[in-house]
C-alpha cells in the first residue's frame, strides 16, 4: 500500500484525531485560563473621541511630469 496514494485519508484522519483531542481537554479549558490583574473600562463618552487614532500620509505632490509619465 502506498503512502502517496492515500494521503488524503491519511490527512482526514489526522484532522478528525485532532478534532477529538481537542474535544477531550475542552472541558479542562477553564480551570487553565488565568484571571487577569489588570481591569480595562470603557471610556467616558466626551474621552471617546479623543482617544481616536489619527493616521497623517504626507507625500511630495508629483510635477506635471511626473503626472504625465503616469497617466
Amino acid at each position: 500500500m502506498s503512502v502517496a496514494k492515500n494521503m488524503e485519508i491519511i490527512a482526514v484522519a489526522a484532522a478528525i484525531l485532532v478534532s477529538a483531542s481537542c474535544y477531550a481537554i475542552a472541558p479542562a479549558a477553564p480551570a487553565l485560563q488565568v484571571a487577569s490583574a489588570t481591569v480595562t473600562q470603557a471610556a467616558p463618552a466626551g474621552k471617546a473621541a479623543m482617544s481616536m487614532h489619527v493616521v497623517q500620509v504626507k507625500a511630495k505632490r508629483l510635477s506635471a511630469a511626473e503626472k504625465a509619465r503616469f497617466a
